[in-house]
């Protein structure tokens, strides 16, 4: 399993160089950033990342499918993998209902549009050229001039039984957010396997899961676990769960055995996360973490 660290968008975007180098020097294996509104944009931030980089995969989850052409996301999709070959893990998903709505662009029908973005991306990235007349995609012999020789993972970030398999039959991989206990992992793969199985699918599928870092922040965590259980979706109901399986929470071995369950789980990788926007963590002092 690999680790990974989130750098938040709420810190200033000229902090970022920096905190990508340092994630890099601790050991860890990845660097997640996300596009929230109305933050830094998550193409911008990616190519600063990566370029400031060597070795590590840099991850972006998630880009909001209502608000990215199939097209124009493929472009930038494929100048990253070109440029950082083999570096470069791109997320769609839906995009936060309430900031949907305040920029206008909420779908009727999010599953539809997730489901059509994806495809027409995945297919692009892979060199085809794809016509489309969809609900949502509409293509007509689009084809990248310049297609990355190695097409990168697109993840489908989401979180309901619906959109966990949608991603099964159609995305490379899955990004779960934070707060997710070693039973919502569980449950999540197993609705992704149902959705690959409808599909016919027998590729590999990359489980990323994000999970909080308590120690240290807990009070944050509090504010956060009480604000995720407010919001109403399918994983809010693992949430009675303790504190170790909602996040890193104790001594150092305790972490570890968090991880561990995490992994157990169905995680291919972990990315932690502060609850805190205005406390990012220390990539230094969680390198202990690299041995779980």
């Amino acid at each position: 399993m690999d680790v990974g660290i989130v750098v938040r968008p709420e810190l200033a975007p000229e902090s970022l160089a920096d905190r990508a180098r340092e994630v890099e020097a601790a050991g860890f294996a990845e660097l997640w950033l996300w596009e929230d509104c109305f933050l830094a944009g998550g193409i911008a931030a990616s190519a600063t990342a990566l370029a400031v980089t060597e070795r590590i995969t840099v991850g972006l989850g998630i880009m909001p499918a209502p608000v990215r052409n199939a097209a124009f996301a493929a472009m930038e999709i494929a100048a990253l993998a070109r440029l950082h070959p083999g570096r470069f893990h791109a997320g769609l998903g839906h995009g936060a209902d309430a900031w949907m709505r305040q920029i206008g662009v909420k779908p009727a029908s999010q599953l539809a549009l997730l489901e059509e973005t994806l495809g027409a991306v995945r297919a692009l990235l892979a060199g085809d050229t794809v016509s489309a007349e969809g609900r949502y995609v509409r293509l007509r012999e689009v084809a990248l001039d310049h297609p990355p020789a190695q097409p990168p993972p697109v993840s489908a970030g989401v979180r309901g039984p619906r959109s966990l398999e949608l991603s099964g039959r159609v995305a490379d991989g899955t990004v779960l957010d934070w707060l997710s206990t070693p039973a919502y992992v569980r449950w999540a793969r197993e609705r992704i396997d149902a959705g690959r199985a409808a599909a016919g699918r027998t590729d590999a599928h990359r489980l990323t899961v994000f999970t909080c870092v308590a120690t240290g922040h807990e009070a944050a965590f509090e504010r956060a676990l009480a604000e995720r259980r407010g919001q109403g979706d399918a994983a809010v109901a693992f949430l009675d769960a303790p504190p170790g399986d909602l996040a890193l929470t104790g001594d150092p071995d305790a972490q570890r055995a968090s991880l561990a369950a995490l992994a157990a789980a169905g995680a291919d990788s972990v990315v932690l996360v502060s609850p805190d926007p205005g406390a990012p963590l220390d990539p230094g002092a969680l390198a202990h973490l690299l041995a779980a």
